[in-house]
């Protein structure tokens, strides 16, 4: 997600003079991969929120890759807009 932020802070020209394609890149990749092992998690926890067994965690990483997968994807479709 903090990648994400920054290539897209990037993208429209506030830091650096970049247009952070790696970054929204990098970005893309980590929150589908966050995303999934997150829904694995979810997928194979048994008992419930407050059992030790992480659903809380797994919950916590869905909605942290989807955040990571959204930004990189605004991200690239800028950096693709003013190529």
């Amino acid at each position: 997600m903090v990648i994400g932020g920054l290539a897209l802070a990037r993208s429209s020209g506030r830091i650096d003079t970049g247009p952070g394609r790696r970054g929204a890149i990098v970005a893309l990749m980590a929150g589908l991969i966050g995303t999934a092992l997150g829904g694995l998690v979810v997928a194979t926890a048994s008992g419930g929120l407050g059992t030790g067994n992480g659903l809380g965690g797994g919950i916590v990483a869905l909605v942290v890759g989807l955040i990571g997968t959204a930004l990189g994807w605004l991200t690239l479709t800028r950096s693709r807009r003013t190529d």
